[in-house]
């Protein structure tokens, strides 16, 4: 079904994995898209083309999300391009794996500007656009669990994740006089290109095995929820956390037949 038909949505981190599954699946849905990326120019294009093969209208758009100019310019063009914005969806990240007291300051603060700031920035534009049409819409934070989990040599990327978490709640209470809905999704481990940048394939397939469910999550089954939380059937789901994760925030280590911690 064509649930999202006419409307508009933007996506940040979209040329690659989580963003572009969320980018298809809304156009499917019927929705124009604005393709955002960074560093991935063809494979931005190559999405918003089969995006477009859906019957609906799509452009890549290049913008770095740690920069409030460069996030606002894209929100104005898409409005200039396609009339108006309803959905958002903050997905563009950066991490580096280190021990916090070895970690290259730049790298540390890189991921805070693009997983914290640009989620916060494309938050805020996004509802800005949105009031000023009073029309509502529906902003989707893509967060993880490691905004709950202390994950080892991920500080930056914990710290980033935790922010955003709060950031969407607050967000979702000063909104509801707007009828703008925000929702987080917590992803589980995840079948992306980004996950190559710290483990091969042979490590991914031994470690995925070890997992609950027996196997990485897919692209496809965030954009799902994604799509889910963006649904007009679903107007009152506001300040919500959708895990989809297969189970890996549970005990399941317990499940294994490991001792229980003391």
């Amino acid at each position: 079904m064509r649930v999202l038909e006419g409307q508009v949505a933007v996506v940040s981190g979209a040329s690659r994995g989580i963003g572009r599954a969320t980018a298809l699946a809304l156009a499917e849905a019927g929705c124009h898209v604005v393709v955002n990326y960074y560093s991935h120019a063809a494979e931005a294009e190559e999405v918003a083309a089969a995006c477009r093969s859906h019957g609906v209208r799509a452009s890549a758009m290049r913008a770095d999300v740690a920069s409030r100019e460069a996030v606002e310019a894209m929100v104005a063009e898409t409005v200039a391009e396609f009339g108006r914005l309803d959905v958002a969806v903050t997905n563009a990240c950066y991490s580096d794996r280190e021990p916090f007291y070895e970690a290259n300051l730049e790298g540390f603060a890189r991921t805070i500007d693009v997983t914290m700031w640009g989620a916060f920035y494309l938050l805020r534009a996004a509802a800005r656009q949105m009031i000023s049409q009073g029309a509502g819409g529906s902003i989707v934070v893509i967060s993880s669990p490691h905004a709950f989990i202390a994950v080892p040599r991920s500080m930056a990327y914990n710290m980033a994740k935790a922010a955003i978490d709060q950031m969407a709640r607050t967000a979702a209470i000063e909104l509801v006089e707007h009828r703008i809905r925000v929702n987080i999704i917590h992803p589980g481990w995840i079948d992306t290109p980004g996950e190559r940048k710290f483990a091969s394939e042979e490590q991914l397939a031994r470690a995925s095995a070890k997992l609950p469910w027996g196997r990485l999550g897919r692209p496809e089954e965030i954009a799902r929820g994604v799509l889910f939380l963006c649904d007009p059937a679903s107007d009152y789901i506001t300040g919500s956390a959708l895990g989809i994760d297969g189970g890996i925030t549970l005990p399941w280590w317990a499940n294994r037949g490991s001792a229980v911690p003391e």
